[in-house]
């Protein structure tokens, strides 16, 4: 029987500790939070003092009841959830479940990383919980309670049941809406470039750009203008003014904290913040490398610090040395600017050994998890790495009353940019990548004159790269809480990607509008940022949560109390309406937002719109049902095309004297194709080699054998470009786990679509929302 229970919230990090540390120790699996606050209440006891009442979580009383069991006989109780918040406050609910009688045997032990090494140190050097850690995330968890608990409802009535308005989420929409007005509001501003090409013989040709004008920045404004210093310039004679050389250094980047991972990672890999964090998880967690088992490949990876352990530092000093020579080693520990907000709990974000390079391990890893790995083993190597050094020249070139400037970068040594090179947000101008010999004094002969026209650009939308960088600056939310800021805004369909940039849709500028009209101090950046470090001082221990808390409320209910009694709802199109002249305001149906005359129920008009580029309104009809050119074979009349909330049918127009209503898809040459039941499958059945045909059922169409019930194969249905109806099996994440019961989650179709639900229904019945990824695996959204 092993004498000490170790107790962690993962079960792939529990096997992996479980290898380490030998027959003494059993490792059981919380599976994430115990306890919550409950799911249909407040659950906060706002009149005596902000005291929450929590619950344990549906689905968690048989894993909570199993710790108690090995509790009681353990002698030794080893609480290892994830080294931060939630990880503290998971700890603080199991302790207390596990009872007074067991107190004396708990100890709290921190994980940065799951090897031999990091596990036997987190063993030797146990506490008790952090209770400022723990009064920091239930002070954060009950300000978001309140926040959504008490504002969302207000949203319900004048748009529709269900809509949130989470405290940090709505800031971060504030951002994107904030961004698109912007964008409406731009007027773009021409200017020109000119450009002047020397030819410098057989060191090429130089090429310099107009810059100022009688010593002062100057821009061309209009293509007169340009036609006119271009001929000026012609008519002038080019003199060198001066030569400015000097070695310009690259620095080495600083190894990954979580803000920069989520960063690098939507750029290089297009990876979500959320996806990042995953796949980090399970690099932490520990992955199986055959012989050596099961091995945690990265420390923590939710870290706002640079920090590297000497240890780690020597490592990647022998290894660089040994890789790439001794001139490539960096001069010394580089480490970042303190940040006021940085909490410097735990290493930055690095391989737990980089002799395990990616190659190495890229067998026993899957295609993101490898793709992820080699980023962090890249960067933590070429953070130990010399700078990249360049030899830069400027020629500043006179012609009159005119100022040229010429620039060219060459690499004299490359130092970490060897192995990596860290990725931009935005595409710049490159420099001239050759050095041009000459003097001042040096009369040149232009070769060819150009000239451009620009228009200055609107800001950009938001990257996910650049969300994450604008949160982290404005100090909106914590580097472990972005992933859920965006996925959130993203599930809510406040907000839509397109070509890889946010855009809010026009729910959630609708949304907005009415949180800035009766709360905007609350939802403020600075207001937000403020309540951050607040959170962060309970931590410290320089706040007590219900000393934030009672502040927070202090402000929050006089604005709370004016909303519910007049909730401020100021929707208009500035838009009359076409039947009685009235003001149009947005309304909000299960199909969307769409436009209502104020004076209803007088005036029944409604109408789809539009928003113009520059954020005006336009009313759009309403899309009638395209004909298909098929007759129905029941009436006779030409079927249409007809949208449901299930998709696209073809349909009887004839409804409801004729109900006849066909699946159909269109193939690659625009002919329609009809499903029908009965039609055979281009291929035969994979397990015994009959017939395969197309089913209805319940939930839609599918392939199943004809040799049904002695053969029970089905299969999900894909239509070829040609036409050939073909099974299709779905690329499923195998690794979703019930966070209540622990068992595995298994993808299931119904009514409404495709869901996870948990396999040990009907005992466990938690079920979870699907995305696809990137690659097509379908798994928990």
């Amino acid at each position: 029987m092993p004498k000490n229970l170790v107790i962690v919230e993962s079960p792939a990090k529990a096997r992996t500790i479980e290898k380490y540390l030998g027959k003494d120790f059993k490792v059981l699996a919380s599976v994430g939070h115990v306890k919550d606050l409950p799911a249909k209440d407040l659950g906060v006891d706002i009149e005596n003092g902000f005291e929450p009442k929590y619950s344990v979580i549906k689905g968690k009383k048989k894993v909570i009841d199993d710790l108690k069991k090995e509790a009681n006989v353990a002698e030794t109780i080893y609480l290892a959830p994830d080294p931060d918040r939630e990880g503290e406050a998971i700890a603080w609910h199991i302790a207390e479940e596990l009872g007074k009688k067991n107190a004396q045997k708990i100890h709290r032990v921190l994980f940065n990383e799951i090897t031999k090494k990091g596990i036997e140190e987190g063993i030797k050097h146990t506490g008790p919980v952090n209770e400022n850690r723990v009064n920091a995330q239930q002070a954060r968890r009950i300000l978001d309670r309140l926040v959504g608990y008490l504002v969302s409802p207000l949203l319900w009535k004048p748009l529709k049941y269900g809509l949130s308005a989470g405290r940090v989420q709505s800031v971060a929409l504030r951002l994107l809406v904030e961004r698109e007005e912007e964008i409406e509001k731009f007027k773009p501003e021409e200017y020109w470039l000119i450009d002047v090409t020397f030819d410098k013989k057989e060191q090429g040709k130089l090429k310099a750009r107009l810059e100022k004008k009688d010593d002062k920045k100057y821009k061309v404004e209009n293509e007169e203008e340009a036609k006119t210093v271009l001929a000026e310039l012609k008519a002038g004679e080019y003199i060198v003014a001066d030569v400015l050389k000097k070695e310009v250094p690259e620095k080495a980047p600083l190894p990954f904290i979580t803000s920069k991972l989520q960063q690098e990672a939507s750029r290089k890999l297009n990876f979500s913040a959320k996806k990042t964090m995953m796949v980090a998880q399970r690099l932490y967690e520990g992955v199986d490398l055959g012989k050596e088992g099961p091995v945690g490949l990265i420390t923590y990876m939710r870290t706002d610090s640079t920090r590297i352990s000497p240890e780690a530092q020597a490592e990647a000093a022998e290894y660089v040395k040994k890789e790439f020579g001794e001139k490539f080693l960096s001069k010394g520990t580089k480490t970042a600017a303190k940040k006021k907000n940085v909490q410097d709990a735990h290493e930055a974000i690095r391989p737990t050994s980089v002799l395990r390079t990616p190659e190495s391990v890229k067998s026993k890893l899957d295609n993101d998890q490898y793709r992820l790995y080699k980023l962090i083993w890249d960067r933590f190597v070429a953070s130990n790495m010399a700078d990249a050094i360049y030899d830069q020249n400027t020629i500043n070139i006179n012609n009159g009353a005119y100022g040229l400037k010429s620039q060219g970068k060459v690499i004299k040594f490359p130092g970490f940019r060897t192995l990596y090179i860290e990725g931009t947000d935005e595409t710049a101008e490159k420099d001239q990548e050759i050095i041009f010999e000459t003097a001042a004094g040096e009369k040149l002969k232009a070769t060819k004159h150009d000239s451009k026209q620009m228009f200055t650009q609107p800001p950009a939308r938001y990257s996910e790269a650049t969300l994450v960088k604008t949160l982290e600056q404005e100090g909106i939310g914590r580097p472990s809480t972005y992933a859920s800021i965006i996925s959130t805004l993203i599930d809510r369909e406040y907000a839509e990607m397109v070509e890889k940039r946010f855009k809010p849709t026009e729910l959630g500028r609708v949304v907005w509008s009415l949180l800035l009209a009766n709360f905007d101090k609350f939802f403020a950046t600075k207001f937000t940022a403020n309540m951050e470090e607040e959170l962060d001082g309970v931590e410290e221990g320089k706040n007590t949560w219900k000393g934030v808390l009672e502040n927070f409320f202090k402000k929050f209910k006089p604005e709370l109390t004016k909303a519910e009694k007049k909730f401020t709802v100021d929707l208009k199109l500035d838009l009359k309406c076409p039947i009685c002249g009235k003001e149009l305001i947005i309304k909000h149906g299960r199909n969307g937002s769409f436009a209502a005359c104020t004076s209803y129920p007088d005036c029944k008009f409604t109408s789809n719109y539009e928003r113009l580029e520059d954020g005006t309104f336009r009313l759009t009809e309403k899309q009638g049902d395209e004909p298909s050119g098929i007759e129905c074979e029941k009436c006779g009349r030409e079927m249409v095309f007809k949208s449901t909330r299930f998709g696209k049918v073809l349909a009887c127009p004839g409804y409801p004297e004729c109900k006849n209503i066909k699946n159909y898809v269109k193939l690659a040459d625009g002919s329609i194709k009809i499903l029908a039941t009965g039609e055979e499958a281009a291929v035969p059945c994979p397990k015994c080699g009959n017939k395969l045909t197309v089913k209805a059922g319940r939930n839609g169409m599918f392939i199943g054998c004809s040799n049904y019930p002695q053969c029970d194969f089905t299969a999900n249905m894909k239509v070829t470009e040609t036409g050939e109806i073909m099974p299709h099996t779905d690329k499923v994440d195998e690794n979703v786990v019930c966070e209540k019961c622990g068992k595995k989650m298994a993808l299931r179709k119904g009514p409404r679509g495709r869901f996870f639900a948990c396999t040990g229904y009907p005992e466990c019945k938690n079920i979870k929302s699907t995305k696809v990824l990137e690659d097509g695996t379908i798994t928990v959204k």
